[in-house]
């Protein structure tokens, strides 16, 4: 995914250029990823989801339970987690839309699915645990 796609384009203003959020957050991801392993491999054990999805955001969201705040470990990104279900329980992702997301979901033993919320939007990236 290009930062572009995640932030928007820019509106023909010539402006500074600033570092995308996108840097920040691959810093905090690689700082989270064992414990966001852990995590995800307990959700699926525990039976709870097939599908955990990990939210990336820097204000507040009100979707799954936070597991590492920013706060309290000095990050730029607070990290919850929900699951495929509770999105589309709560409508971010279409019940008919599902069967499409169940297909193009990586192993979760391999990537975690972050669903990354900025104030442009959000989207959904698939980031490795280990180097590719």
């Amino acid at each position: 995914m290009n930062p572009e796609e995640l932030l928007g384009q820019n509106d023909g203003q010539q402006q500074a250029p600033k570092e995308s959020p996108l840097v920040s957050l691959k810093k905090d991801l690689e700082f989270y990823k064992e414990t966001l392993r852990e995590v995800a491999i307990e959700i699926m054990v525990e039976g709870l989801s097939a599908y955990p999805i990990f939210i990336a955001h820097q204000h507040e969201v009100n979707l799954g339970e936070v597991i590492l705040d920013s706060n309290e470990l000095n990050t730029a990104w607070t990290v919850q987690v929900s699951t495929l279900e509770e999105f589309v329980e709560k409508g971010i992702i279409q019940a008919d839309k599902k069967d499409h997301f169940t297909t193009n979901y990586k192993a979760a033993e391999d990537f975690m699915c972050v669903f990354v919320v900025v104030p442009e939007g959000a989207n959904f990236v698939f980031y490795p645990y280990h180097n590719v």
